[in-house]
């Protein structure tokens, strides 16, 4: 799992830097404004699946699943209250990362 720095998006324009996803997943301490843009180069659609600690009312956390179709991206929010409690950061796995790409972005 690598962890992802945010990538500051200035009123002046940003090229973003983009990242090979890590076959076991990757994480962040987001801030209050941030997405992680995905980009899905290959032939087949992917899962992002946002694991969320802990539980609520005595129920586990629904771990959110964003679906990136074949050559296609998505941005997804991040926010800090879905960090681990312990580290901060918010983690996510992917269901494949062949031809992925992603970047943390923030405003």
């Amino acid at each position: 799992m690598a962890t992802l720095a945010v990538q500051q998006i200035a009123v002046t324009g940003t090229a973003p830097t983009y990242g090979a996803a890590s076959a076991g997943g990757d994480g962040a301490n987001p801030q209050d404004r941030t997405c992680l843009h995905v980009k899905n180069g290959g032939g087949a659609s992917i899962n992002v699946t946002l694991l969320v600690p802990g539980s609520t009312y005595g129920q586990p956390n629904p771990d959110p699943v964003i679906a990136v179709p074949a050559a296609a991206d998505r941005f997804i929010y991040l926010p800090p209250a879905a960090g681990d409690p312990s580290t901060g950061l918010v983690s996510w796995t992917y269901s494949a990362v062949t031809s992925v790409t992603v970047a943390l972005l923030g405003v």
